[in-house]
């Protein structure tokens, strides 16, 4: 079992209009193991996406205080592609289109990235592996021999996205509001792969705004970001509360002097 820890983490952006820093994140804290699914819920402009770079190494997004650990070790000197070869994985909300790399080639080589020299992936196993995957994705075989995310629909990317962290297999995944534009046939066909990689070696924390996406991948616990800070943590129920209440109402509940960010 490996475990992701948040400590007290405070992270600060560049506001390049006044020339200022600006804190976002204001002490989170969060402890997961592989076995479990997170989902963090909160409205716009609270931190959520934040939280997910910082842990990624975003160096966009400086961290002034806390630490995140992987299995103990902290991963705030790691680069990305150290802490993504350790065993995190991000899918992100606007993925990248890389023209010239194609999907194929892309995730052959994320797979050997992890991996020793000597132990590079075998071309039938990869193959036998991936047809699986694209099966389980309803994808085509002529996605894969695409440029990497060039010319693909919304819904495309984002099952593309799945599709790498099914064929990557990381100790833990951040997804980062995998649910945005996706109508509901799309979005089965994504909380299926997510559903498929559940087990003892996996763990994900998935950041939405809305439960309908946890009505397929039903967390284990669900965690409430206002402010830059989680201010709540339940089981699945506290995101039905949330869809009947909105925010909100859970904010005023809980007796925050929080201003959320759709009100005058």
């Amino acid at each position: 079992m490996s475990k992701l820890e948040v400590k007290n983490l405070h992270v600060a952006v560049v506001d390049e209009d006044k020339g200022l820093q600006k804190e976002i994140l204001k002490g989170v804290d969060l402890t997961m193991n592989t076995g479990e699914i997170h989902a963090i819920m909160g409205p716009n402009g609270t931190g959520k996406s934040t939280l997910s770079q910082a842990i990624m190494g975003n160096p966009a997004y400086k961290v002034t205080e806390g630490d995140v650990l992987l299995d103990g070790k902290s991963l705030l000197e790691m680069p990305v592609d150290e802490r993504a070869r350790a065993g995190l994985f991000l899918a992100m909300q606007y993925p990248a289109e890389i023209a010239g790399v194609t999907n194929i080639e892309f995730m052959r080589a994320a797979i050997n990235a992890r991996r020793a020299d000597d132990d590079q992936i075998p071309v039938l196993e990869f193959m036998k592996f991936l047809d699986k995957n694209l099966a389980t994705l309803d994808m085509s075989d002529d996605m894969v021999e695409r440029y990497l995310n060039e010319g693909f629909s919304g819904g495309e990317k984002k099952r593309n996205e799945i599709l790498q962290l099914m064929m990557i297999q990381p100790k833990f995944a951040i997804l980062d509001e995998i649910d945005s534009g996706l109508d509901i046939d799309a979005l089965k066909v994504v909380s299926k792969g997510v559903n498929a990689m559940r087990g003892p070696e996996f763990g994900s924390l998935i950041i939405t705004h809305y439960q309908r996406l946890l009505n397929y991948i039903v967390p284990d616990t669900v965690h409430v970001m206002m402010d830059g800070r989680i201010v709540e943590s339940g089981g699945p129920e506290l995101a039905e509360k949330l869809e009947a209440e909105g925010y909100a109402g859970v904010r005023d509940d809980l007796g925050l002097d929080v201003k959320l960010t759709d009100e005058i």
